[in-house]
């Protein structure tokens, strides 16, 4: 048996009514207390009250949904349904138990911000709920199994599909995540969701017990006919021996702003269409959070409260209205909801109400509503003291305000500020509060629909129609007299032009100067010219909204802009200034210079970066211009080492219109951009510029793990790399293909492997990184710790078997011949896209119809030409291992692999000694 739970409205209902009656003035009732915290951090109040010979009991722990993460929602609901189950000393239904004791008021409940247990009982029975209490807050995890978790599982996804079952069941998951942004505590709803709840396991139920049922995270209220003094003895005798759980993190206040409206229309099966609106506001405890109960009673509390006469009484368009405002521990939730009368419509409801609270926020309440108001408050106070028990009875007013307000009479101070409320107070805080930025949802009844007689043969799916025919477009080639080569493709389609400034530099010009210098110096290029600072420049190009970026690869350095056709002139001006004339002013070098050290610090930390960083020194050898981190960031003694010099060198180096092809893609012709780039470009002079040498000599390929410790690593993530021929190959499609039935594609076989078949890894994947020179086939898998050997063993093994073993198939080449052409309509729709591809054909030199007759390349590969490129290109014996984990719980197992040598190496590549 499990505790009754309310719906979601009456739980608001409830809490609602704990708030408002949860404090009085500094002169009215009081409820006397005696306080006293254990050792262990227990808070036990006791009160003292003889009327009747019972005893109400009241545990709050300061836990709540908004513990919950993103992925695990609802767990604090279920996990107070799992403290019924039994603990280890009373291994049967504590709700059966209790009732048996004679209780009443007996249930618990769960919000956001707390989760609590009460019972009245029998005086005599105290002490038996004390040792009950006692029992599961210190001796629970012995008690929970499978089964239980499974049962009330079940239990709580039947609560949750009964309460989204009701009409308008679904609106406050919909209007939580609206009001309250993604990953606000507030933003999910207590009850969680079907899939998270699927999820919950055993160990998430101890680390759950573990974490926040301590005693140090608990109130305990005894109130009713007993002796404090004997309490406090039988309470430290039952709970003083249980340890205190661990230190905790407590959000503090989170109140969304949001300064527009946003709509939402839901239809659902409900018989009168329904109106909510929804805002963020003041939190328990602020002096807004009060007033603000004020002014929301003022406006619904009651058939004489102005939205109720309006719309229920005299325009008689709504049977129903609520206005009411929830002060949660960290935010508040104000909400609107408004049921039309039958043939009402929301439309005509709306205006009511925004001109009813316009009115209130522009004048404010009237004397007599304010006073009614006010008498409201004291008068649920005061009804809420002839109980001891229950949720808004004594014991539980003295637990909210201990646990919420720091004091067990907090409740007096919250009272006295709502005795002290002025009409300007209320009109102040409807202003702030019930202003602009709501979300505003309409639930329309869902309409009388039919589905028709017959319909599609659903025995097997329509076959897709002949592919449409693609052709990349057509570009020109224009050369001015300096040697600066440009190619142009007219897409009037939309007024954009797209361009690139593609230099033959990249990381590997580094190898005549420093690591990291081509990366730095050009994200320096906007940083400031002879002619305009960073800021002039940045400002220049919004005006005109245009986008100025730089950056390099392997092999090449580029300038891009992004420009609108009609604005081009003026944008163009810009970026040649930043080509032509960068000034790389000190300061800025100083400013990037560290930006840099923070990120290749990042990049060491990051399993995936710290491979990439060490994998090209293995295949490459540490001089090769390949050899240094693939992200191009260089090293820290490399960044620290360059100069403003260093960047002039690189600028005057490489920067020469013979060494640089403008790609330019848009609404733009010939004609109109040649003679604007002769006058911007024409005065550039060429020059010699050095080669590099792609050739240098490889490390010899040996059969070892490179292991990079990463202690405490969640996972483990594994790179295989070896060496393929540059991009440019007359095997090249047949490469790709291989890859792509490897390791390129969702359905490749490495991610079947280790992700669908397994279950060790999120995602497997290989992929080729296009180079002029011999260029890395890389595969990777971030796996789970413990699965490392065996997924390093299956990610060599596919490498191995595609060579021959276990050859490609007909099947799979289907998909990656569907996969590479169907696509190519989405690959190009942009200008950008097209720039894209364009810019391969310059960096790797390819012929200028490598596109045009890409499709039919694709379509014409059999399957023995990819295995004639894995039989050709794979080496898995040349393979550099690298895997990046807890060494200390992957090592013994990497050594049953029957590698040569095991390599300790720091997150640069590099050797550590002794190793």
């Amino acid at each position: 048996m499990s505790p009754v739970k309310p719906s979601p409205l009456r739980l608001l209902a409830c809490s609602l009514l704990v708030l408002f009656s949860a404090g009085t003035q500094a002169e009215g009732p009081e409820i006397p207390y005696t306080k006293v915290v254990l050792d262990n951090g227990l808070t036990l109040i006791v009160h003292e009250d003889h009327k009747a010979p019972i005893v109400a009991v009241n545990i709050w722990y300061h836990v709540g949904s908004k513990n919950e993460v993103p992925g695990r929602t609802g767990f604090a609901h279920l996990f107070e349904h799992l403290m019924y189950q039994g603990s280890e000393n009373l291994d049967d239904e504590y709700l059966l138990f209790l009732q048996q004791l004679g209780a009443t008021n007996l249930n618990a409940t769960t919000w956001f911000d707390r989760t609590n247990y009460f019972e009245t009982v029998p005086k005599n029975s105290l002490e038996t709920v004390l040792w009950l209490e006692s029992d599961r807050m210190g001796h629970f995890v012995g008690a929970i199994t499978q089964e239980k978790l499974d049962e009330q599982r079940g239990v709580v996804q039947n609560e949750k599909r009964q309460s989204d079952n009701q009409p308008y069941g679904k609106v406050w998951e919909r209007l939580l995540d609206q009001v309250f942004p993604p990953g606000h505590p507030y933003s999910w709803s207590t009850i969680g969701s079907m899939e998270d709840l699927d999820a919950a396991t055993i160990d998430d139920v101890k680390e759950w017990f573990e974490t926040y049922y301590g005693p140090n995270n608990a109130v305990l209220v005894i109130a009713g006919d007993v002796n404090t003094d004997a309490v406090v003895a039988q309470v430290e005798k039952y709970f003083g021996d249980i340890p205190p759980g661990p230190p905790l993190i407590k959000p503090e206040s989170w109140i969304p702003v949001h300064p527009a409206e946003r709509r939402q229309i839901m239809e659902d099966r409900v018989p009168q269409a329904r109106f909510y609106m929804a805002w963020p506001g003041p939190r328990w405890g602020a002096r807004d959070a009060d007033m603000l109960s004020l002014a929301t009673h003022i406006m619904s509390g009651d058939k004489n409260s102005r939205l109720f006469k309006r719309l229920v009484y005299t325009d008689q368009i709504a049977t129903d209205v609520t206005l009411a405002h929830q002060a949660l521990e960290i935010s508040g939730l104000t909400y609107l909801i408004a049921t039309a009368q039958p043939g009402a419509g929301l439309m005509e409801i709306e205006a009511a109400i925004n001109e009813e609270i316009e009115r209130f926020i522009d004048s404010g309440p009237q004397r007599k509503e304010l006073e009614r108001a006010k008498i409201n408050k004291q008068a649920t106070f005061l009804r809420s003291l002839e109980r001891i028990g229950g949720q808004s009875g004594k014991a539980g007013i003295l637990a909210q305000n201990m646990v919420y307000g720091g004091s067990p009479d907090q409740y007096q101070t919250r009272m006295a500020t709502i005795e002290s409320a002025t009409a300007k107070d209320i009109r102040r805080v409807a202003e702030r509060w019930l202003g602009k930025g709501a979300f505003v949802m309409e639930v329309h009844p869902y309409p009388e629909l039919a589905a028709g007689i017959g319909g599609a043969d659903r025995a097997t799916y329509p076959l897709p129609g002949e592919a449409p025919e693609v052709g990349f477009p057509d570009f020109e080639r224009s050369r001015l007299d300096n040697g600066l080569e440009v190619i142009i493709v007219n897409r009037p389609a939309a007024p954009i032009v797209e361009m690139s400034l593609i230099l033959d530099a990249g990381y590997a010009a580094d190898q005549f100067s420093r690591p990291g210098v081509a990366t730095l110096a050009m994200a320096m290029l906007d940083e400031g010219t002879s002619n305009r600072s960073a800021l002039e420049i940045n400002d220049a190009l919004a005006m005109q909204g245009a986008r100025l970026s730089a950056g390099s690869n392997l092999d090449s350095s580029y300038v891009r802009l992004s420009a609108l056709s009609e604005k081009l002139e003026a944008s163009l001006e810009i970026y040649a200034d930043a080509i032509l004339s960068p000034s790389f002013p000190e300061n800025e070098l100083e400013r990037l210079r560290r930006n840099a050290l923070a990120r290749i610090r990042q990049e060491q930390t990051r399993p995936i970066s710290m491979a990439l960083r060490a994998l090209p020194r293995l295949m490459y050898g540490q001089k090769h211009p390949y050899g240094q981190p693939l992200t191009g960031s260089g090293t820290a003694a490399s960044i620290n080492g360059i100069s403003r010099a260093d960047l002039v060198e690189f600028h005057d180096t490489w920067f020469k219109p013979n060494n640089a092809t403008l790609v330019v893609v848009g609404d733009i012709t010939r004609l109109t951009l040649m003679p604007e780039l002769q006058d911007l470009f024409g005065q550039w002079t060429e020059g010699e510029v050095p080669t590099k040498d792609l050739s240098m000599p490889k490390p010899t390929p040996a059969r070892v793990i490179h292991l990079v410790d990463r202690p405490d690593s969640d996972q483990s993530v594994i790179f295989a790399g070896q060496l393929l021929p540059p991009k440019a190959n007359p095997d090249e499609i047949a490469i790709q293909a291989m890859n792509d039935i490897l390791g390129g594609l969702s359905s490749s076989r490495i991610n079947m492997n280790l992700r669908e078949d397994k279950g060790w890894s999120y995602g497997a994947y290989s992929l080729i990184v296009d180079a002029r020179g011999q260029r890395p086939l890389l595969a990777y898998a971030p796996v789970q710790t413990d699965k490392t050997r065996q997924s390093l063993e299956e990610l060599f093994n596919e490498i191995y078997q595609i060579t021959g073993e276990r050859p490609p198939t007909e099947a799979e080449l289907s998909i990656v011949k569907d996969s590479n052409t169907l696509s190519l309509p989405g690959r190009w729709e942009a200008a950008a896209d097209v720039l894209g591809s364009i810019s391969q054909i310059v960096r790797f030199q390819l012929p200028d119809d490598y596109w045009s007759v890409f499709a039919d390349r694709v379509n014409s590969l059999n399957v023995p030409q990819v295995l004639e490129a894995a039989e050709t290109y794979i080496r898995p014996n040349d393979i550099a291992w690298v895997v990046v984990g807890d060494r200390e719980k992957i090592e013994p197992g990497l050594r049953e692999l029957g590698f040569d040598e095991i390599r300790l190496i720091d997150a640069d590549g590099a050797p550590i000694n002794g190793e």
